[in-house]
This record gives C-alpha cells, structure tokens and sequence, in this order.
C-alpha cells in the first residue's frame, strides 16, 4: 500500500493560522476562480482549494455572475469617522481635565455637555448618539452614575453612630430585650416558643 504524498493532498482549512486571515481566504477564492475557469467542478475545486463542498459551490455561484471580481475581498463599507485619531486624542484631553476646566458650573460630564466640548475642541458637531459611540467605542469610557447624597448629611454623626449606638443596639437584642422596653406579651410569646391564645 502507497503513502499519499503530503503535497498530493490539500492542506485543511484549518492546518494553518495564516488561512484564518483575509487576505489568505481571499487568495483562495482567487485560486478557485481559476480552477472554475479550467472547468473544474465544486467537487474538485473544495478538495483543492480545502474548504467545504457549499462554499465551492457558492464560490461559483458568485464567479459565474460577477467574474473573478466578484470573489476579491470586500473592504470595510461606511462612512469613515467624522473626528480623526488626533481629534478624538485632543477631545479624551478636554474631557479628562474635568467639566469644570471646560467652563461648566459641576464636574459631572452629561451627553450634552461632552457634544459641546468636541464641537469646541474640534469644530465638528456630532450628535449624541454619535458622541456616545465615541466615548464607549473609540475612548473606552464608560457610565458613571453619581451617588445622590443629602444635604443635610452629618459624616461625624454617622461615624459616631455606627462606632457607639449600633455596637450597644445589637448587644441588646443579642443578650436579650431589657425589661420595660414596651415589648408586648406577643412579641415574648414568639421568642420562647408557641402560647396559646386566650380570649
């Protein structure tokens, strides 16, 4: 019985890393187109090529109505950003300074305010869906919600409580309710077990 030899047998798609990349799918394809113009058949052209019985078949499909053209790469549509690398660099600044250096009254950064410093810093107006995109997507920010304090707030206070009342608060209820606290019959009923009712 022969051995096959390595290079009578196509590769499979997945024996290297570089067949993983686009331009290497995209030389495929190539590669096919040029096989299908020899009147080779998917069968053939899959087994060659290494890919799938269905992506031959689609490859030909394609090259049969748009040519070789129809199999290059597509490049990345869409329009191309509105702020370039050095403006969104000059913007992550601006922001980073904080509000306030941006003239505004807090230092909390709202949507609004971020769509003003970027038409301030750069000239282009964007939208706020646009603006947020640029944050989340090319800034790597993310939401930060304040915490909503009282005015009124003592800090001392509550440090003082937490250090003394809470400690003597729970070591009432663990050692017990004192007498003369108001704690009714049912209440003491519960803590040792079941009472019958009376009426």
């Amino acid at each position: 019985m022969s051995r096959t030899k390595r290079h009578d047998r196509p590769e499979p798609a997945h024996a290297s890393k570089a067949l993983t990349r686009p331009d290497a799918c995209e030389a495929r394809r190539l590669r096919a187109a040029e096989l299908f113009a020899q009147g080779r058949r998917p069968a053939e052209v899959a087994e060659m090529v290494g890919v799938s019985y269905e992506a031959a078949r689609r490859w030909r499909a394609r090259w049969r109505k748009g040519g070789v053209q129809a199999l290059r790469r597509r490049r990345a549509g869409g329009r191309p950003p509105k702020l370039s690398a050095a403006q969104a660099t000059a913007v992550e600044q601006a922001l980073g300074a904080g509000a306030q250096a941006a003239g505004f009254d807090t230092d909390l950064w709202t949507l609004d305010r971020v769509v003003q410093v970027i038409q301030t810093t750069t000239g282009v107006r964007l939208s706020r869906p646009s603006a947020w995109r640029l944050l989340t997507q090319r800034l790597g920010w993310s939401l930060q919600r304040p915490q909503r304090q009282a005015r009124e707030r003592d800090e001392e206070a509550i440090a003082r409580w937490v250090a003394y009342e809470w400690p003597r608060i729970k070591k009432m209820t663990c050692a017990g309710t004192p007498s003369g606290s108001g704690t009714d019959d049912r209440a003491a009923g519960h803590m040792g077990g079941a009472r019958r009712r009376s009426w």
